[in-house]
């Protein structure tokens, strides 16, 4: 058992790797930047040894390193400082840490990489491994690893291809152990020593019939504690949890989650088996799929590197906040109708914020809530009007309890009942309209093939925000002028 002074957190792990290789590169740049001041026939001698050593160096750290941890500092370091420690990587590490790192990233690092060396990273990963990357590989390059494919390994690439990148056929691999119902558990035992290496998280072997039919599944478990002579037929497992490739692949994470699983068969419409889907894949899968809800809530197009080139960052981030400014024309001109009773009551325009920044949290609750029900699959048709007769009653107990305490605070410093009043109802009222946009935004987005993350914080906070202006300053306009 690790004590608790010894215990690392991640993030410590990462932190301190991190400190080390930027020590180490900030060593080399300040020698570097000593030796050119020398005397220029000294220079190159002297800046080559000061190269090679601290080369050397980077290269044992590096070593210490698990694939994983290189992956976060590539992700955490600036883009000069990232390609000299990509440079640094055997092509074995180098192949592993393109499968780990972001979407971004990954495009950064294959386009720093000249194509003779990056064809040398390819050879280091299999059909499997090409096939969840071939996006990023430039064309000549990705022809050219494709010559040293068999023809199953190139059948396969070409079906992969073919499947949208949030189904199971887009994730599923290959690789995977099979026994045919007939035979013994002795049988499938050899089978098993056989196999020069076991594919990762190979927890059972699928069940076959003499038509390739899948039948069911055998545990490991179950091969080592059962009799030699058992048949397989026996003792597998008949009821399995099997996907199809076009299946969602949010459907597949969430029976994953349901019933443990670490691997699951793939079949076709046949029921023959053509895959297998593992859970590091879904986890992965869950990872991105939950960053780019984040992003897409924030209003940015893509996932981005956080050290792209600055255009790249602000063209990807324009075109909302370009929306969002043709909403504030928006809300601007809400408030100039009612500029007439803005000039007669200054107190109006001193509250309004409060109104406009309380109802667009709101409504942003809801979305988000929205948002992960149908993520998750939990809203359907029957239950989406209960759901939002619930978040309106939500909306108006908090509208209530939150515009008396608005509706006191400006009391305190106006003196003004009426004034209370409207506010007080304003925001209630607000709160109402801002959860039945929060339920609806998403939605409506889903009905017409949009994701219901893109763009949804960006678009409640505009429209909550006209609303309330035009809400508060419109009973103003009414009950107190």
């Amino acid at each position: 058992m690790i004590a608790p002074s010894e215990y690392k957190k991640p993030t410590d792990s990462l932190n301190h790797n991190l400190d080390q290789i930027k020590e180490l590169l900030d060593k080399q740049r300040l020698v570097e930047n000593l030796v050119h001041h020398q005397r220029p026939s000294q220079n190159e001698i002297v800046e080559s040894l000061v190269h090679r050593q601290h080369s050397v160096e980077l290269r044992s750290r590096l070593k210490k390193l698990h694939v994983a941890d290189i992956a976060d500092l590539l992700e955490a370091l600036p883009l000069d400082d990232r390609r000299l420690i990509w440079q640094h990587l055997s092509n074995a590490d180098a192949a592993e840490v393109l499968m780990e790192v972001s979407d971004p990233v990954r495009a950064n690092l294959i386009d720093s990489t000249d194509d003779k060396t990056l064809l040398a990273i390819l050879h280091c990963l299999d059909a499997d491994d090409i096939a969840y990357i071939t996006e990023d590989i430039p064309e000549p390059v990705l022809a050219e690893r494709l010559k040293s494919f068999d023809t199953t390994d190139k059948d396969w690439l070409d079906s992969a291809k073919t499947y949208p990148e949030d189904t199971v056929g887009y994730l599923m691999s290959k690789e995977m152990v099979t026994v045919r119902q007939h035979q013994t558990l002795e049988q499938a035992q050899f089978h098993l020593r056989q196999v020069k290496e076991l594919p990762i998280h190979n927890d059972k072997l699928f069940v076959l019939d003499g038509r390739g039919v899948l039948t069911g599944v055998l545990s490991i478990q179950t091969i080592l504690l059962s009799e030699p002579e058992t048949r397989v037929v026996d003792v597998m497992a008949r009821e399995v949890v099997r996907f199809h490739a076009y299946d969602k692949a949010q459907d597949a994470a969430s029976a994953f989650e349901r019933y443990d699983l670490v691997s699951a068969p793939v079949v076709n419409e046949r029921g023959k088996l053509i895959g297998r889907l593992t859970v590091d894949l879904v986890m992965e899968f869950i990872r991105e799929d939950t960053s780019e809800d984040v992003i897409n809530l924030a209003g940015i197009q893509e996932e981005e590197d956080l050290f792209s080139p600055v255009l790249h960052s602000a063209r990807n981030r324009g075109v909302w906040l370009f929306i969002n400014l043709l909403t504030a024309f928006v809300s601007a001109s809400i408030i100039s109708v009612f500029e007439h009773t803005i000039l007669q009551l200054v107190a109006l325009a001193a509250l309004m914020p409060i109104i406009g920044s309380v109802g667009g949290n709101t409504g942003n609750q809801t979305t988000v809530l929205i948002i992960r029900g149908i993520a998750l699959g939990t809203i359907t048709r029957d239950n989406r009007w209960r759901l939002l007769k619930k978040e309106l009653w939500i909306s108006l107990l908090n509208g209530t309890v939150l515009g008396l305490m608005v509706g006191v605070f400006a009391y305190a410093i106006y003196q003004n009942v009426p004034l209370s009043v409207v506010i007080s109802v304003a925001m209630a009222l607000t709160f109402l309209f801002a959860a039945s946009l929060g339920f609806s935004v998403p939605l409506l987005l889903k009905k017409f093939g949009r994701d219901p993350a893109l763009g949804s914080s960006v678009l409640m906070t505009a429209l909550t925000d006209s609303l309330a202006f035009f809400i508060f300053l419109g009973m103003a306009t009414v009950f107190l002028l």
